[in-house]
């Protein structure tokens, strides 16, 4: 009797079969040449005695197999000619800073500050270079105080003038846990070494929400460089969180004063990552004395040393900086976020006098230098839109601040004299491409600038005098191995074009104010080769927020799927930053609508145009970006062939009582009366609204693929909306695929899922659009 072989059966991952299988690593292949492609975080100028500058790049870089992202620096010189122009001289190879969690350099450039924050219960570790070597390393235990913040946002890390103490901000020591032993409760509690005894979990205490999860009150700390002795600043309520912590300028014989933002919490901290509609407000504080004792670490009141509320007269105030003379204060402040509940909104910018013999007694006269813009003429300053400041932002006369602002859908640099309030425009004002700013090399500037199909480039900027008395700022490109990337992705994206469309406002009604009434934009990008009456497929890509703005600069991502033979139409619907504060309050309490119309409208704009074929369409969002993909589908599903939604808001009824922001779902759904309506404990009526306001509403309507992308850790819109959404979708038939990252968060920003997440997005819009 013949014996046959047993046939071999090829074995797929879970939803894949032999074509898709082929399509992920075609595509993983592409994708990964542009995930390579490096960023710089931060870059810092230095001074050399003979007045030669030097700079220090931090640059990132996805490392898949580790799943964080690669740090290192790169130095370069830079050299002045003879003509005028500027050569950089490059450090032949980047240095890797494992472990490192922030650099600060010391005002002067001589020493620079290394933190690195414990993985675990360890303790954190800080470093002081010199050009050489490490002069001095301390380790600071979980007991004086936990991990230093490098977050952004409460990050405040800033070196005394004479280079001796470096204030920061760290979260305060964990809370004693009650113990048990094999007898019940252990009285005196136990430690990490005691073996026959365990630790309870003690009372709940609520954190910061999304990407704070842990983290309860960052409080504030010196360190005495020479002696590593480490102090808490006294003087600071309980009731406040603090950061962006800086030195005042001191006078010898005199106290020294911090600086610091605070963040005050009634009833409960509300999410505050990419929210600030958060009340804050400038504090100033004596510094602690040398001779404090070194255990001296509890935080509490005392009656003689309060902090000052320097800002009572502003419901919000952050990022201070002083001049170089000491004689003013500027900060930035989001006002309008906090007067009107929505989560970001145009901001503005203001000064503060200062002086040495300073009296912790008073508050101070808040002077405007850029007010909030209602609605700007067309091609007009459309306000402030600044969400950080360097470190060092003064050119040498000491009044003219450089900052970054969004100006429409492009981000631009301006300089702001702080004295006058005069605004100028220092990047091309016919320029479409988007612009970062990098560090001030004296009056010079070092910055990047990109655009959706030009991988980024450094740039350095000087000022030009002009025969009519009048400046002009001439950039010239630096060549740079910073953004290197290979030559098919070079060669993919040179094949690509874009431009900024603007879009009429349909069926406006004379009930809008005049800035919701002016257009509003899009980004669109396609191929440079033209098609005998075809048009490429479309991707129609939504930002979240919905208060933020999809900007002209490069995205790895973007350009990968453009690369895949797609037109994208990014669109920034009313609501938007960059487009004047009338704009963006007119999305409140209209989510679900005017949103929609908008984007629906831009669609039809460039298929009428030609620009894209209707029966060839997708549409991507994240967040509320995906709250309005969801919307599309159910609101009209004959328009779309494949759908992909990241982290999407589909049911606020649901995330009102899961989301670390349930104010939002009332500002949003009520508009400015929502901060009034706003409760814990939801009513019959307001759950009914929130249901029509949501996505799910529209479920059976939806026959659309679609693609689902969900952070299990996610805080802001917690993966039970995504979820059943998806089971919804089964229920009905239609097809439907669903990814959970269980270690993500709301951004799904690990290395590893953002790759698995767009390496899925361009497959499943390939299965379905072409």
């Amino acid at each position: 009797m013949e014996n046959p072989k047993a046939t071999e059966h090829k074995e797929f991952p879970l939803g894949l079969d032999e074509s898709t299988e082929e399509e992920y690593l075609n595509q993983s292949i592409l994708l990964q040449e542009f995930n390579a492609i490096s960023n710089i975080d931060k870059a810092w100028i230095f001074k050399s005695q003979d007045g030669v500058s030097q700079v220090m790049f931090s640059i990132s870089q996805p490392n898949l197999l580790a799943n964080k992202r690669r740090k290192f620096i790169l130095s370069s010189t830079i050299l002045k000619e003879s003509n005028g122009s500027v050569r950089f001289q490059w450090a032949p190879f980047p240095i890797e800073l494992p472990g490192v969690s922030i650099m600060v350099p010391s005002p002067s450039g001589s020493k620079l500050l290394v933190v690195r924050n414990p993985e675990s219960e360890g303790p954190s570790r800080f470093e002081i270079w010199n050009s050489s070597h490490v002069e001095k390393e301390f380790h600071v235990a979980q007991s004086v105080h936990g991990s230093v913040y490098t977050d952004g946002w409460f990050e405040g890390i800033s070196w005394n003038s004479d280079e001796t103490r470096i204030a920061y901000v760290a979260e305060v020591p964990s809370s004693a846990k009650p113990a048990f032993n094999g007898l019940g409760y252990k009285k005196g509690g136990s430690t990490d070494k005691d073996t026959g005894s365990w630790k309870g979990q003690g009372d709940w205490e609520e954190d910061w929400g999304e990407t704070y999860a842990g983290k309860r009150q960052p409080a504030l700390f010196v360190i005495n460089i020479t002696s590593g002795e480490v102090q808490a600043v006294k003087g600071i309520d309980r009731s406040l969180s603090v950061g962006q912590v800086v030195w005042a300028p001191s006078t010898e014989g005199l106290e020294q004063y911090l600086v610091f933002v605070g963040w005050s919490f009634v009833t409960r901290k509300l999410g505050i990552k990419y929210c600030y509609n958060r009340p804050c407000a400038l504090y100033a504080v004596k510094a602690p004395h040398h001779e404090s004792k070194a255990n001296e670490t509890e935080i509490h009141s005392t009656e003689d040393v309060q902090a000052l509320n320097l800002t009572q007269t502003i419901s919000s105030a952050f990022f201070p900086r002083f001049s170089p003379d000491g004689k003013f204060l500027v900060f930035l402040s989001s006002r309008s976020s906090v007067d009107s509940g929505a989560h970001s909104a145009t901001n503005s910018l203001h000064r503060i006098d200062w002086s040495s013999d300073i009296k912790l007694s008073q508050s101070r006269k808040v002077y405007d230098v850029i007010p909030v813009v209602a609605c700007a003429e067309d091609g007009s300053f459309p306000g402030l839109y600044c969400f950080s400041i360097l470190s060092g932002p003064w050119l040498s006369d000491g009044y003219t601040l450089i900052i970054s602002s969004i100006w429409n859908s492009r981000q631009i640099l301006l300089s702001v004299n702080v004295l006058s309030g005069e605004i100028s425009r220092i990047t091309p004002n016919d320029s479409n491409f988007s612009w970062g700013l990098l560090a001030l090399d004296g009056n010079n500037i070092l910055a990047v600038s990109s655009s959706p199909v030009d991988v980024p480039q450094v740039k350095y900027g000087v000022i030009v005098e002009k025969s009519n008395n009048t400046n002009e700022w001439s950039w010239s490109n630096v060549s740079d191995p910073i953004f290197k990337c290979s030559d098919k992705v070079r060669s993919l994206v040179s094949s690509l074009t874009f431009s900024v469309i603007k879009i009429s406002v349909k069926d406006a009604s004379v009930s809008l104010t005049k800035g919701a009434s002016k257009p509003y934009e899009a980004i669109f990008v396609s191929s440079k080769a033209k098609k005998n009456d075809t048009c490429d497929p479309l991707i129609v890509i939504l930002h979240g927020g919905p208060h933020t703005v999809s900007l002209t600069s490069f995205s790895k991502s973007y350009a990968f799927l453009s690369s895949l033979g797609y037109s994208l139409l990014i669109v920034n619907y009313r609501g938007s930053l960059g487009f004047g504060e009338e704009a963006v309050q007119s999305l409140l309490g209209k989510i679900g609508s005017q949103d929609v119309n908008d984007v629906l409208t831009a669609i039809d704009h460039v298929i009428n145009l030609g620009l894209a074929s209707p029966s060839k369409i997708a549409v991507l969002g994240g967040s509320h970006g995906g709250f309005l993909t969801t919307h599309l589908i159910g609101q009209a599903p004959e328009k779309f062939v494949a759908a992909a939604a990241r982290n999407p808001v589909c049911n606020l009824a649901l995330m009102t009582g899961t989301t670390d922001i349930p104010d939002w779902c009332y500002a949003e759904t009520y508009g400015t009366i929502g901060s009034e309506k706003f409760t814990e404990a939801p009513s019959v009526d307001d759950l009914t609204q929130f249901y029509s306001k949501s996505p799910i509403s529209h479920i059976s309507k939806v026959k659309t693929p679609t693609l689902l992308l969900l952070g299990a850790q996610d805080l802001r819109v917690p993966v039970t909306n995504g979820l059943q959404y998806a089971r919804a979708l089964r229920e009905k038939g239609v097809p439907h695929k669903v990814i959970v990252f269980p270690n993500d968060v709301h951004g799904i920003d690990r290395p590893q899922s953002d790759f698995e997440s767009f390496l899925n997005i361009g497959v499943w819009f390939n299965k379905y659009c072409k």
